[in-house]
């Protein structure tokens, strides 16, 4: 198992190759509440709330991927990184003050609706775009926390600059997701024929793609960029102009618990306002002394903004900060000028008051 991964049996073998460390540590005490707290939280079908459920196990259940950079893979040394992993470590670390205390689940595209409707993961974290059919039919969406498109790419080679010259092209797209309807759509409405290569998993699209398989590839752009920088010669690959979709991509919990949905919102919210506000990981336990009252707020040293009401303790944004910084940081950590991964420009995932989408309420 890699470190922290559970992959589903069909993986195994995938998952066997890319192991390379022992599982993470997903136990440890939990933090305590009060009576008062305990009596708020939301009880399920089975009489225990999701919070209470997750306690109890010493960790969070999180269904991601292993094999995109940028938002979900394993490193050099086996460890486990990303976009979307470190909002699920972000969640750990508020709950039980370790960012360590998480499973994460490796899911095909086509299992997420399934595993949701179940209820057998805490939250999906896996680039999944919030559609009003998904919303209806899977969880509980939380907060957008990646907005972007649907592109093409295609090889250098095949001579084409716009995906408007792609009639009667072949397309490799990952199947069970929103790519594949898109796909379809921007075809029909422009008079396109088109052949279709669909794979359950990301891999295996992107690999079928540069082994030629097909003439193009299609999902969104910033995967786009994650899968190209993997490419044996990156540069031989275009990534067309065109944006055929809106793909605005946010972590879901199962349904049925309002204040386990509310918990994880916000911790996401402390992600966005710790930005804002200038609290980083590596200021987190300066800016305890800070005199700007939101910033006192956010990190407990005065006032609430209701972390007692969905079980979490005061000073919980101090231990999320500190695993895993801000929204910003995450974002740069991976995709910044200097990210791990490669490099996308921030666009409308800037800060609403840098000229961004990315919005929180405020913490109060």
């Amino acid at each position: 198992m890699l470190n922290g991964i559970l992959p589903p049996a069909r993986t195994l073998a995938v998952a066997g190759i890319l192991c390379l460390s022992a599982a993470v540590v997903i136990g440890c005490n939990a933090q305590s509440n009060d009576a008062d707290t305990a009596d708020n939280i939301t009880q399920t079908d089975s009489g225990v709330s999701r919070i209470e459920s997750v306690r109890a196990k010493g960790k969070v259940d999180c269904a991601s991927q292993i094999d995109l950079p940028g938002f979900g893979f394993v490193d050099s040394d086996g460890n486990l990184r990303g976009f979307d992993i470190d909002l699920c470590r972000a969640v750990a670390a508020a709950i039980f003050g370790d960012s360590k205390a998480v499973e994460i689940r490796h899911i095909p595209y086509i299992e997420r609706g399934p595993i949701l409707q179940a209820a057998e993961i805490d939250i999906l974290s896996r680039t999944t775009t919030w559609t009003t059919t998904r919303e209806a039919q899977w969880g509980d969406y939380t907060v957008i926390m990646f907005y972007d498109g649907q592109g093409f790419m295609v090889r250098e080679t095949l001579g084409v600059d716009s995906a408007l010259e792609l009639d009667g092209s072949s397309v490799c797209v990952a199947a069970g997701t929103t790519t594949l309807l898109n796909l379809a759509d921007f075809f029909r409405q422009n008079d396109m024929h088109l052949e279709t290569l669909s794979f359950e998993e990301t891999s295996e699209t992107y690999h079928a793609y540069e082994q030629g398989q097909c003439d193009a590839t299609t999902i969104d752009k910033s995967q786009l960029a994650a899968v190209r920088s993997g490419f044996d010669d990156p540069d031989a690959h275009v990534i067309l102009p065109e944006t055929i979709s809106k793909e605005p991509l946010a972590p879901i919990v199962p349904r049925g618990d309002d204040l386990w949905t509310a918990l994880v919102r916000m911790v996401f919210y402390v992600l966005i306002n710790a930005e804002e506000l200038g609290v980083t990981q590596a200021n987190v336990e300066e800016m305890r002394n800070s005199e700007d009252v939101r910033v006192k707020r956010m990190l407990g040293t005065e006032g609430t903004f209701g972390q007692e009401e969905v079980g979490l303790k005061s000073d919980f944004a101090v231990d999320v900060i500190r695993a895993v910084g801000n929204y910003g940081e995450i974002y740069d950590r991976y995709m910044g000028p200097q990210g791990e991964s490669f490099t996308l420009p921030r666009g409308l995932n800037r800060l609403w008051s840098d000229g961004g989408n990315v919005y929180a309420p405020p913490l109060r």
